[in-house]
């Protein structure tokens, strides 16, 4: 029956929600932002020195190494490092948009 769905639904959704996570104090919780960007930024370092060195390997004649390996890898690190500069000019403009606040 469809009510039997609803109510169990119901009661997922209630029990999610007991589950929540506690309400942040001063206390550090969970990541820092500074090792979220540094993350971020040492992903995109690598995809761009896999790609670099996959296009080595194709250059140089490996077999183990298609056109279609090196031209993925290239794509994904150039997504990655547009996403990345995309990234730090929406934290610029927050920061201009911060700092041009009245006081």
């Amino acid at each position: 029956m469809e009510i039997d769905g609803l109510q169990s639904q119901m009661r997922a959704m209630m029990v999610e929600a007991s589950n929540t996570a506690p309400v942040a104090t001063g206390a550090k919780v969970g990541a820092d932002f500074g090792d979220l960007l540094t993350k971020a930024i040492n992903n995109v370092n690598s995809l761009q020195k896999a790609s670099g060195d996959l296009q080595t390997r194709f250059d140089r004649g490996d077999a183990d190494v298609s056109l279609s390996d090196v031209m993925i890898a290239r794509n994904k690190s150039s997504v990655a490092f547009d996403a990345t500069v995309q990234i730090r000019n929406k934290l610029i403009e927050s920061y201009k948009d911060l700092m041009n606040m009245p006081v």
